[in-house]
């Protein structure tokens, strides 16, 4: 019996793709399937696809009241949220892309523009983009939201550690201060263990030094799973 349920969970969210799933991209205009429509709908039997989330998925789920977006939307709504942001911070240095296979929308922070250096308070004229990011999560609210920190390798490993946590929880702090719920948000540092260029040249460390926002969508499949998890 427990089979059968699970073969026509199957068949229902392969039916779903064919019926709704196909959403139009607004930043290219083309048609496409909706990665929710696989993602999320398939999520209660595959699994694990969003990526990892600080802490865990469930209980931040729990603990935030996030209530979820349904499964063939979540697609066209981060579609969306995306080409918002990108016309939104145009020309501010921030860099919005897809990733975590086109299941969570990354935002990166340039040092330059975000922190002096050493520094992990935020400049003052990079207010106004964080203002604009905040916005879009309140705008955009079913969804759970990391702030990482990054370094360079220059100076010790303890103190890019100690910065890159102070960056990261400085931004987050902003985004909770401009009105984002602080149940939605983690940040965590990893100093200069994860560079996304080569640290022996001045731009390349450059561009290591950043911090990230990622955000999440979260569908009601994954409330549900989290509420039956936790025994609601």
């Amino acid at each position: 019996m427990a089979k059968s349920r699970i073969f026509m969970s199957s068949l229902a969210a392969l039916s779903l793709v064919t019926v709704s799933g196909c959403v139009t991209d607004p930043n290219t205009g083309e048609k496409k399937v909706s990665r929710t429509a696989i993602g999320g709908v398939g999520g209660a039997v595959l699994g694990g696809l969003l990526g990892g989330v600080i802490g865990g998925k469930t209980g931040r789920i729990i603990g935030a009241g996030v209530g979820g977006v349904a499964g063939g939307v979540v697609g066209y709504k981060m579609d969306q949220q995306i080409k918002e942001l990108k016309e939104q911070t145009a020309g501010s240095g921030v860099d919005v892309t897809e990733v975590d296979g086109g299941e969570a929308i990354l935002v990166n922070l340039p040092d330059g523009v975000t922190f002096d250096v050493g520094s992990y308070t935020i400049k003052p004229a990079f207010r106004d983009t964080l203002d604009t990011v905040a916005g879009s999560l309140q705008q955009y609210p079913d969804s759970l939201i990391d702030v990482y920190g990054h370094t360079d390798s220059t100076g010790s490993d303890s103190f890019n550690q100690r910065l890159s946590e102070q960056r990261a929880q400085a931004v987050a702090n902003y985004l909770a201060s401009r009105g984002v719920s602080a149940a939605r948000i983690r940040s965590q540092g990893f100093g200069e263990t994860a560079p996304i260029a080569t640290n022996a040249t001045e731009e390349g460390r450059a561009l290591n030094r950043r911090v990230e926002i990622k955000i999440i969508p979260i569908t009601q499949e994954d409330v549900e799973a989290a509420q039956q998890s936790q025994g609601y």
